[in-house]
């Protein structure tokens, strides 16, 4: 994230600012990360800092949400945010409820009657509850104790995406892909709009060697975050792994444009060269084309 970006955020009040540290002595703490992760997603839609704003003020008027970008998912509902809360779609602007047609069928929607709360309360402490587990993550030897706590979230409630996407890292680095794979697409059931759980699924198929299954996850992260960077490049090796070359392309190039320096964009800059030199292929969209020429001239100038 460009520091341009980040000083916005905190203008806006959407994040601390960095002059203010954590409990930790860190410039953020782990709440602020996973606030900068929701604005990223959202931002990548298009949806300005200002509207994002009035969107959170307003859910903490209708629903009493201290921190709605913690407590809730934003979903975009055509130029309108709501929020995935208690059950159901919450516009905090008209304070409508509406059907929310993707939870599992085994979801009941509370009927509300007139006069009583919009949003049913959630469970108390959470939150507090899943950031002292990921606090516990950072201690090599309290390991167990995350895993069970984030196990006791999830009997709270069993559609908290981020919980099933923690634990089911814990189980990757613990090379326990199928366990892995099933918290991940836990996490893609609980909240569809959630681009990480696809890239973290994406990244356990990859490891079983279903590639084709991998590659359908990191495009679904791609569509829901067009400049999820690491998608487009684990998109890009996947393809070439599968010989589509052409498709690769157009992956490593989207690499170069939205992470264009360090290790990681030189070696997306390397394969796009490799693969425009050795097909000659040509590439149709505008883009392309400028990338494509920039990369062609870097090499014979170099």
């Amino acid at each position: 994230m460009h520091p341009r970006q980040l000083t916005a955020w905190e203008r806006a009040g959407l994040i601390l600012s960095k002059d203010q540290p954590s409990e930790l002595d860190l410039p953020y703490s782990f709440e602020d990360l996973s606030q900068m992760r929701t604005l990223r997603d959202l931002q990548a839609t298009r949806i300005s800092v200002r509207s994002i704003r009035a969107s959170v003020d307003a859910m903490q008027r209708v629903a009493g949400l201290s921190n709605p970008l913690l407590e809730a998912s934003m979903v975009r509902r055509g130029s309108r945010l709501s929020y995935r809360y208690a059950g159901a779609l919450v516009d905090p602007f008209t304070q409508q409820l509406a059907f929310d047609f993707e939870l599992a069928p085994d979801r009941r929607l509370r009927v509300v009657r007139s006069g009583e709360p919009m949003v049913a309360p959630t469970v108390p402490g959470l939150q507090e509850m899943f950031l002292r587990a990921v606090k516990l993550e950072e201690d090599p030897n309290a390991r167990e104790q995350a895993m069970q706590l984030y196990r006791e979230i999830l009997a709270l409630d069993p559609r908290h995406a981020p919980a099933c996407i923690n634990l089911g890292t814990i189980y990757y680095t613990l090379r326990d892909f199928e366990t892995a794979e099933a918290m991940y697409r836990r996490a893609t059931n609980a909240d569809p709009d959630y681009a990480l759980a696809f890239f973290d699924l994406g990244n356990v198929l990859d490891e079983l060697q279903r590639v084709h299954e991998a590659v359908e996850c990191y495009q679904r992260a791609v569509v829901l975050v067009p400049s999820y960077a690491d998608a487009h490049y684990n998109l890009a090796l996947a393809f070439e792994r599968k010989g589509e070359k052409r498709r690769a392309l157009a992956h490593w190039l989207a690499y170069a444009r939205l992470d264009p320096v360090g290790p990681w964009a030189a070696h997306a800059k390397g394969q796009a060269r490799k693969i425009l030199s050795g097909e000659k292929l040509s590439i149709v969209s505008r883009f392309g084309k400028q990338c494509g020429k920039a990369l062609l001239k870097h090499d014979a100038a170099g």
